[in-house]
């Protein structure tokens, strides 16, 4: 089948030392912007006196404002992370908890979205309960049912990192808020490649990772927070800078009170004037807002398209969603017909620079904004070859 081949790698990006990358479910790459802005922050580190205090308030302020223009939401309800893991066990820990509460989950999910619910459970007298999937991700008529009167909080991901499938979040979150359930995302493998807009979107809170599809550096990430959900949770920590400023520290006498919390400052992560972290962050989504995540997400899809309808189906299934919808993302799960060739085909691979995952016995592909037809191309010639 010959395919056109105008699908251009979007600008803005190293030379990945001339590997393809494939594997954006693990790691995205940060686009040059991004890597100037990190550049400066160690500059500014190796003459401290370009730490100003200035800085030191907006950098964390300026991230905030570019998260929320991304999903369109009011910065002062965006809580700065280093995970989805930190916005988890955030609300996992501040959540007003009584025995006999429960909490519904994915069963498959990843561990992330399961762990923090087993340990709000056990120190609250709470039950966790596992929704088996028919087909890797809950359908709204298997929750509909996992429901009950007791039931206070329901957690899943968008797009499932270990299938590719993806959630009916419409339909999940009408039925969340028809029962009185609070309803958490994770947005990991969308965000950045998968437009939201939370004014409306039916979710209570969201979190995400800032190194996968939002193209910034390890140990960074968010939550969301809706202004209802924030107005239920407790206090679970007492960080000084979001009581107080370094101005506060120049006084004769230093006054250390409680002060009322400040929405969602008050569940930051401790040291958000991160430079190293915090600057590139801040370009990387600035970036991709600029670009237009609907342009993002049409170019990844035609990638997807592009290998589904290449690949040589009578060597090879593929086990995530296939038909062009809402319901299927840009994590492609494949596996050779003889699944136990798979090690040796991720090996072949990576020997002839081509770098995509090993996950659940599949191969998973994952293309984003910095890949190519040509990138495509080249990976389905040496599958296609395979004896």
């Amino acid at each position: 089948m010959t395919q056109s081949s105008s699908i251009d790698a979007v600008p803005g990006w190293g030379d990945f030392s001339g590997r393809i990358w494939l594997n954006t479910a693990h790691q995205g790459a940060i686009p040059l912007r991004a890597v100037a802005a990190a550049h400066e922050a160690v500059a500014w580190k190796a003459s401290p006196s370009e730490l100003s205090q200035a800085r030191f308030d907006e950098t964390p302020q300026r991230l905030r404002e570019a998260i929320a223009r991304l999903v369109k939401a009011p910065a002062d309800q965006i809580v700065l992370a280093n995970s989805a893991s930190y916005g988890l066990n955030v609300i996992a820990q501040a959540y007003p908890w009584q025995a006999g509460d429960e909490i519904v989950v994915m069963e498959g999910d990843f561990p992330s979205d399961i762990l923090p619910w087993l340990l709000a459970a056990e120190q609250n007298g709470a039950r966790v309960v596992r929704i088996k999937p028919r087909r890797h991700v809950v359908e709204p008529d298997e929750l509909a049912a996992a429901i009950t009167p007791r039931t206070r909080l329901f957690c899943c991901p968008w797009v499932h990192s270990l299938s590719g499938f993806v959630v009916d979040l419409a339909a999940l979150g009408a039925i969340c808020r028809d029962r009185g359930v609070t309803f958490v995302l994770n947005a990991s493998q969308a965000l950045g490649v998968r437009p939201i807009d939370l004014r409306s979107a039916p979710v209570d809170a969201l979190v995400c990772v800032g190194f996968k599809w939002l193209c910034g550096p390890y140990g960074t990430g968010f939550a969301w927070i809706s202004a209802e959900l924030m107005a239920k949770l407790k206090a679970t920590k007492a960080y000084w800078l979001s009581m107080m400023t370094a101005q506060d520290l120049a006084g004769a006498k230093i006054e250390v009170e409680l002060k009322p919390r400040s929405g969602a400052r008050s569940y930051d992560i401790f040291g958000t004037a991160n430079f190293f972290n915090t600057r590139p962050l801040t370009e990387a989504v600035s970036y991709l807002t600029e670009l237009g995540i609907e342009r993002i997400a049409a170019h990844g899809q035609a990638l997807v398209d592009r290998f589904v309808t290449g690949l040589d189906a009578k060597r090879y299934r593929i086990d995530s969603p296939t038909e062009p919808g809402e319901r299927r993302s840009t994590l492609i799960f494949f596996s050779d017909r003889d699944p136990a060739r798979n090690p040796d085909i991720h090996r072949a691979l990576a020997e002839n620079g081509i770098d995509v995952a090993f996950r659940t016995g599949s191969l998973r592909l994952a293309p984003h904004l910095y890949n190519s037809a040509s990138d495509i191309d080249r990976t389905l010639a040496l599958l296609n070859a395979r004896s």
